[in-house]
C-alpha cells in the first residue's frame, strides 16, 4: 500500500489517487502512521498538477500534529506561498489547511496571520478573490480563537 506513494497520490485516474488522499488524511487525523512519509508529501506541494498540491497541502496539514521533529520548518514558506497559487482553487484549499496547520503548530500562526494580511488577490477573477478573502477571514478567526467551531480550550472533549 504505501510502497510508490508518490505515483499513487500523482496517478491519471484522479479519482483513484483522491481516495487515497482521503485516507490519509483521515488516518492521519488519529494516528502518527504516515508521518513517516512526510517529506515525501512535502515533495508534492510544487507539483505542476493543482489536484496533487490540494491533496499535498491538505496530508501535510493532517500530520502537522505529529510533527514533533519541526520538519514543518522546512517546507512551511513554501507551504504559505499556495496562499497565491496559480489556481484559485488552491489557494482556497491552502488558506482553509492553514487552519489546520496554526492549530497544531501554534508557533506559525504570527507568520500564517502575516502571510494573509500581506497576500495581494489582484490576480485573481472577481468571481473568486470573495471566496478566496471568505476563507482567509475564517481562517483568521479560527486562529485568533474566534472560530465558534471550536470547544474553548479549557473544555475537556
Amino acid at each position: 500500500m504505501k510502497e510508490n506513494i508518490i505515483a499513487k497520490l500523482t496517478a491519471k485516474d484522479d479519482k483513484y489517487a483522491c481516495a487515497l488522499a482521503d485516507k490519509i488524511i483521515s488516518e492521519s487525523k488519529e494516528t502518527d502512521e504516515w508521518y513517516e512519509y512526510f517529506d515525501v508529501f512535502a515533495s508534492l506541494l510544487n507539483h505542476p498538477k493543482s489536484l496533487v498540491r490540494n491533496r499535498a497541502l491538505y496530508i501535510l496539514a493532517a500530520n502537522a500534529q505529529w510533527d514533533e521533529e519541526n520538519r514543518f520548518d522546512s517546507v512551511i514558506s513554501d507551504f504559505l506561498s499556495h496562499i497565491t497559487d496559480e489556481k484559485p482553487i488552491t489557494a482556497r484549499q491552502c488558506v482553509k489547511a492553514l487552519a489546520q496547520v496554526g492549530l497544531a503548530k501554534p508557533q506559525y500562526i504570527p507568520e500564517i496571520l502575516a502571510s494573509l494580511k500581506s497576500v495581494d488577490l489582484s490576480k485573481y477573477r472577481d468571481s473568486m478573490r470573495p471566496l478566496i478573502e471568505k476563507d482567509m477571514a475564517e481562517t483568521e478567526k479560527i486562529l485568533k480563537g474566534e472560530s465558534s467551531n471550536l470547544p474553548p480550550e479549557d473544555t475537556v472533549i
